[in-house]
């Protein structure tokens, strides 16, 4: 795709700004100015203004996000239950002591049973969702999941019950995806960071709620103490897949799909009438414009094409930018507490910080107190004593907190913002499946790392991390663009023309050049919100 700029600038020295891309410059212009207006539209509109005209869009997305709190559920409930003693009554072979105990192999058979689960279902999910819509593929998800906690509940040994987590994992794939990408594409600019980042509060529940339910289930002396904590996983289903059912389908699919007048449709029921000048039509233009600039690209949205051109980028970006890698060092030895207070502080720096920022600034200061934890593993009078130990755990929870004020809530707006519309899904999956990758060697080397009769590094560990945590910063300031506050169709011209990382919030892009319409004045469209506030 070629992209012009404008010549007078870059001959005056300016930054020149991205124009409309010639392949679509022919497009009806009518079309093309009410795609302007919307665009227009999208760009002046504050938070608040963005919540009175879609609040039903940030209803359906809540709703749609909860299905993570089971898969949030369930991953704290099976290392918890490693050490729950009715379940490794049941599962467990006896020692010598007398006590029961899951070998270390079944334990990471059932740990990565589970991921592995997952990334089959993600790459199911990636081609279902782009085939079925969001809605029917997530319904599906709710339905199976349904069905597999039953393998979980009458499991009656530990070899049927790695086949329950297995199958498990296929559903858990499918929310993965599902949650994420309707998120992005229901709602407008200015609540993109909030809805997609809520999917991290959603896991961080579902966290929260397995660990006041264990607590409870420890003095059920039966089987019934671990078997009701799977039971509980049947009540999720019901009213989620309710209100699936009756949810509109993302717009953005319906357009690709060619059915403008049902994406109108979804669109009215996604949004409020209090704006006069906003209406459905309207948007589904600016959506239809974006769809026709990125099939110009690239016309496939197989998962080859996330490997072609300038996806490839995009690829690379949602990739890294989604893999955590500092985080398994952090919730390997600490709980989840500060997680929903981070993702909650999130979205108020969200606000006034870009996402770019965000990262950067959590990624180097986790550098600096990982380097500090193991300085103090390091030193022999500091780690033997009572007061290293309490360093040492104090700089954990800073580290917590500081994950999941950034790096943790934000790496999901990265991952459904980045790619371009047509690929979302099946980007989100290549995503999230090098997340599950890197869980799996996680869940081998960790034991490891902290494991006496091991390499026994300890908190020595932390030196790794670091170095770990050193290299992504590097690619970070180099590699990860600024999306904040930036339209789809901008974002696809930023990418084809290859501009880089660091010029992305501060390169003009004018995706609708020689056009004119009633919002080109910045006041104009500031008279438009404020009739719908």
């Amino acid at each position: 795709m070629h992209v012009d700029t404008n010549v007078h600038e870059v001959e005056a020295g300016k930054e020149p700004t991205i124009l409309l891309p010639v392949a679509t410059q022919n497009v009806n212009e009518d079309l093309l100015v009410e795609a302007k207006d919307a665009t227009a539209l999208e760009h002046h509109m504050i938070v608040r203004q963005a919540f009175k005209i879609y609040p039903k869009a940030v209803g359906w997305s809540i709703l749609l996000s909860l299905v993570i709190i089971m898969e949030g559920y369930d991953t704290l409930l099976l290392g918890s239950f490693y050490a729950f003693p009715e379940f490794l009554k049941k599962f467990g072979e006896l020692q010598p002591d007398g006590s029961y105990e899951i070998s270390a192999a079944w334990q990471a058979g059932l740990s990565n049973g589970a991921q592995v689960g997952s990334i089959m279902g993600l790459f199911v999910a990636g081609y279902a969702a782009e085939r079925f819509g969001y809605r029917k593929t997530l319904l599906a998800g709710l339905f199976a999941i349904t069905a597999f906690v039953f393998i979980q509940f009458f499991a009656p040994n530990i070899e049927t019950l790695q086949v329950g987590y297995i199958l498990c994992g296929l559903p858990w794939g499918v929310f993965q995806t599902i949650t994420t990408a309707y998120a992005a594409e229901v709602c407008p600019i200015a609540l993109r960071g909030y809805l997609t980042t809520y999917v991290n509060l959603c896991w961080v529940i579902g966290q929260i709620i397995a660990s006041g339910i264990l607590r409870g289930m420890l003095s059920v002396k039966s089987e019934w103490g671990y078997r009701a904590c799977y039971a509980i996983q049947w009540f999720w289903p019901v009213p989620i897949t309710v209100g699936v059912y009756f949810a509109p389908e993302s717009p953005w699919w319906l357009v690709r799909r060619g059915r403008t007048e049902d994406a109108a449709k979804a669109m009215d029921r996604l949004t409020t009438k209090v704006d006069p000048n906003f209406n459905s039509e309207q948007k589904i233009v600016m959506m239809v414009h974006t769809n026709e600039m990125e099939e110009k690209v690239s016309s496939g949205t197989s998962f080859l094409d996330c490997l072609k051109g300038t996806d490839l980028r995009r690829t690379e970006i949602v990739s890294i930018a989604g893999l955590p890698t500092a985080q398994s060092f952090n919730f390997t030895l600490i709980q989840f507490s500060l997680g929903g207070f981070g993702t909650m502080f999130s979205w108020l720096a969200i606000t006034y910080a870009g996402r770019r920022t965000l990262y950067l600034t959590g990624m180097s200061i986790m550098l600096v107190l990982l380097i500090i934890i193991g300085g103090i593993a390091v030193s022999p009078a500091a780690s033997a004593s009572k007061g290293g130990s309490w360093a040492i755990g104090s700089m954990l929870l800073i580290f917590t907190l500081i994950y999941d004020c950034t790096v943790g809530p934000v790496c999901y707006s990265l991952v459904a913002e980045i790619p371009s519309t047509r690929l979302r899904s099946k980007s989100i999956v290549i995503a999230r499946n090098v997340y599950n990758v890197g869980c799996i060697v996680n869940n081998i080397i960790t034991p490891y790392m902290l494991n006496p009769s091991a390499w026994n590094w300890r908190a020595k560990t932390a030196f790794f991390w670091a170095g770990v945590n050193a290299l992504l910063i590097v690619w970070t300031f180099f590699r990860l663009p600024e999306p904040k506050g930036l339209a789809y169709s901008e974002l696809d011209i930023l990418f084809e023309r290859n501009v880089s990382a660091r010029k992305f919030r501060n390169t003009a892009v004018d995706p609708f050049n020689g056009l004119t319409s009633e919002l080109d004045e910045p006041k104009a469209a500031a008279t438009m919100i404020e009739k719908a506030g």
